[in-house]
């Protein structure tokens, strides 16, 4: 029994994963066909800047708000209804008409895709111990690495071949042939409880330290890696000579680094706590290990070689991984099952308004002076926020937040 539970668990982790793989593939897809968009729609940098910042906005509202929703609903139909709605949102891009249709359908997107993570921490917390949970964690999110490694790929082929437009549609089908596996597959697991699902305290929730800690914490990390998704492509094309085919194949490597670290990140922290380690204290550390190889982001705009800007990327993409990995799990260590989505939709919140906020600054930097600055910014992020971490998130706080409930 307890070995069909432990592959069981496993199969959830992966399913997680092909989700959120599928989730970085339809937001990464309009960075990758940027150029194209700009030109039919004739746009601008700060115009694709204000694009971003739109998604970015709906993304930051619904985060706060879409883990209340899946713990209203429970895991099972909270995620049924973020997956299927984030990929009827992508699938209608392809009739965007110019700038304004195109600014809704990037809302709509950000409206839906969020519940994604929620929905998956309170499957993680109902299949995994804790000791498990920073590598479910890890395996989950690293689809976001490989969501942003196929891509490219991906999308580029189905532009050259069929159009831009035909890379929304293809893309947005794949996430309902996933709900249909996720609507017959999941079931609660053996750490959930068996009664209705509890009304969360949100005020409670947010008032504790460990929720505000990491709202801070992800305020200022979450929006490095915005960048890299939404921006990377575009640097790549507009300042290092990559054409569309270019980025294709090869704007995928920093991605499959971030795979490594989400694996690496979430395993290392198990096994520091198998160790005898406290599990506060591991999770710190991994996370410290992580932020202290992002200040290698500030070498991107310096170095000769386009292909020295993706090795630069791919530490950056390590160390995050590193850092979100354990970042992610702590929701999960410190909150209650009917609290952990709630608890982590507003930890991604402060992320996503971080990023509402660097995508505006980004566009009107890039187009009135250079992307330098964004890079030095980026390498900062971390080693300040592992130090607020620090500082804020006492280990006490670890028994504290969940004795609240």
């Amino acid at each position: 029994m307890t070995d069909r539970i432990a592959r069981t668990g496993w199969t959830v982790a992966i399913l997680l994963c092909l989700s959120t793989m599928i989730n970085y593939v339809d937001r990464s897809s309009l960075s990758i066909v940027s150029v194209e968009v700009m030109r039919e729609f004739d746009m601008n940098q700060q115009d694709f800047g204000n694009t971003v910042a739109v998604f970015m906005f709906g993304y930051a509202i619904m985060y706060a708000l879409s883990g209340y929703v899946v713990d209203r609903l429970g895991t099972h139909r909270g995620f049924l209804a973020f997956i299927t709605a984030w990929s009827v949102a992508q699938m209608l891009h392809a009739a965007a008409a110019g700038r304004a249709s195109l600014a809704g359908c990037r809302l709509l997107l950000g409206l839906s895709e969020p519940g994604n993570w929620p929905a998956a921490a309170r499957a993680i917390r109902e299949w995994f111990p804790a000791g498990q949970r920073a590598l479910g964690i890890g395996i989950f999110n690293s689809g976001s690495s490989l969501g942003a490694a196929v891509a490219p790929g991906l999308v580029a082929a189905l532009t050259l071949g069929f159009g831009w437009r035909a890379a929304f549609v293809v893309t947005g089908a794949l996430g309902l042939v996933l709900a249909v596996f996720w609507m017959f597959l999941y079931r609660p697991g053996p750490f959930a409880s068996a009664g209705p699902a509890a009304r969360p305290d949100w005020r409670w929730i947010i008032r504790q330290r460990g929720c505000w800690t990491l709202i801070l914490a992800r305020f200022f990390t979450d929006p490095v890696v915005y960048f890299v998704i939404s921006w990377l492509p575009a640097y790549l094309r507009t300042e290092r000579g990559f054409d569309l085919a270019m980025v294709g194949k090869y704007g995928w490597v920093p991605y499959i680094f971030g795979d490594i670290g989400y694996i690496l990140g979430g395993w290392l922290s198990g096994r520091l706590i198998a160790a005898g380690w406290t599990l506060p204290r591991a999770r710190k550390f991994v996370m410290a290990v992580g932020a202290a190889v992002m200040p290698l982001t500030m070498l991107a705009p310096w170095v000769p070689e386009a292909w020295m800007v993706l090795a630069v990327m791919s530490c950056a993409a390590f160390g995050h991984a590193f850092w979100i990995a354990n970042l992610l799990t702590i929701p999960t260590d410190i909150f209650g099952e009917h609290q952990v989505g709630t608890a982590s939709g507003f930890t991604g919140a402060g992320g996503a308004i971080g990023g509402v906020l660097a995508n505006l600054g980004t566009g009107y930097i890039v187009r009135h002076y250079s992307y330098t600055p964004i890079f030095l910014m980026a390498g900062l992020m971390h080693p300040i926020a592992i130090v607020l971490v620090y500082r804020l998130l006492k280990d006490r706080e670890f028994e504290r937040a969940s004795a609240g409930a």
